[in-house]
């Protein structure tokens, strides 16, 4: 085997550590661990990347988590925080989680055998296919994407007849008759196949959910081919609109998370306001 010189060396551990130091590096990532989790609950919607790892037969799947079996919710929110803490931290236990949560077959975030690879060194497509977990079969059927949202907390608001799943991680083949809309609109999956080496599979370039107070709208966009087509036919910016989860009225702020906090914002200053008006709380000199 070829043994590094001690010159050589040192250029990898200098590069390292001008990487790993990195400023830049360090606001991108503090930035996503501040603003960024597992999954998201807002507004009667279930947001999430990748799959919440089902059983065959709908359960959810349960996994050893250090020593400590977790399974739906429980599960996300130990990957959130054994995330949180490699970076924090950095100990090994930490660390090997998140090599799983990227490449494990059990991962919310991956939820699949990663085949890189066999489609790098082998010539056998065969041994390309990359078996999916349960989840993204089972998720057809608007019963077990109820259950899904249960587990998660997920409550429709009242002006909308029902909650959302929405989900990302699988390229839709629109080319074999696949539609981002499932589970009798329960569940959207709006990833699409954003990146170029997905395209010739499936025929999209993605979508783009937009939610406003009149309902949903999932615009579909087409792969970007040729700057002279852009400029002469402007493909680059054509979509196609689908709406759907129309509002039997307009959704106003009272109907969000955020009016619900006001609302309990104002019963607490209605509370504080009673309890100077009563005595209970002296004014301040």
């Amino acid at each position: 085997p070829y043994t590094l010189t001690s010159q050589e060396q040192h250029i990898i551990d200098k590069l390292v550590s001008e990487f790993v130091t990195a400023d830049h590096l360090h606001r991108h990532i503090d930035f996503l661990y501040t603003h960024g989790s597992m999954y998201k609950v807002a507004n009667g919607n279930l947001l999430f990347h990748g799959c919440v790892p089902l059983n065959e037969d709908g359960t959810f799947s349960s996994m050893n988590c250090l020593g400590t079996w977790h399974a739906g919710r429980d599960y996300l929110d130990f990957c959130d925080h054994i995330a949180r803490r490699a970076w924090r931290v950095g100990d090994r236990d930490a660390l090997d989680w998140m090599w799983y949560l990227w490449i494990g077959f059990n991962s919310p975030a991956s939820g699949r055998l990663v085949r890189t690879f066999e489609r790098a060194y082998i010539a056998d497509k065969s041994t390309w296919v990359e078996p999916m977990d349960p989840y993204f079969t089972l998720t057809k059927s608007p019963l077990v994407c109820d259950d899904i949202m249960r587990e998660f907390g997920v409550a429709p608001m009242a002006c909308s007849p029902t909650g959302h799943i929405i989900n990302g991680h699988t390229p839709v083949k629109t080319t074999k008759g696949e539609q981002p809309i499932r589970a009798e609109g329960k569940l959207l999956v709006i990833d699409g196949g954003f990146c170029r080496a997905y395209h010739p599979k499936t025929g999209i370039a993605g979508y783009t959910l937009i939610s406003s107070s009149r309902g949903c709208r999932l615009k579909s966009h087409r792969a970007f081919t040729t700057v002279a087509e852009a400029l002469t036919r402007n493909v680059d910016i054509e979509s196609e609109t689908n709406r759907f989860d129309q509002a039997d009225r307009r959704r106003m702020v009272s109907d969000t998370d955020t009016g619900a906090k006001i609302r309990s914002q104002i019963q607490d200053l209605r509370q504080l306001l009673d309890a100077y008006r009563n005595g209970a709380i002296e004014e301040r000199a």
